[in-house]
């Protein structure tokens, strides 16, 4: 998290969409007013080199801009 109007808050992928966009319900962050809200988030640099799989019900983290709080990045896969 280079920049400070970046947050980090962890959810649950509910939908897969077309070229590695999803849809994820976000469940705890440092802001209130997302949590149980969805998020259109993509999927970060090395998660596309390592070509890592997500598939609906997976907890991930997300990078999420205080600007534009509906969409985001998705850099972790909680196993």
């Amino acid at each position: 998290m280079s920049n400070s109007s970046v947050f980090e808050a962890s959810g649950i992928v509910v939908e897969n969409l077309p070229n590695t966009i999803f849809r994820v319900k976000i469940t705890q962050a440092p802001q209130t007013e997302i949590v149980d809200k969805l998020v259109l988030c993509t999927l970060s640099g090395k998660m596309r080199i390592n070509w890592v799989r997500l598939l609906p019900g997976d907890k991930v983290k997300c990078d999420i801009s205080s600007i534009d709080p509906t969409k985001g990045r998705i850099t972790y896969k909680i196993k």
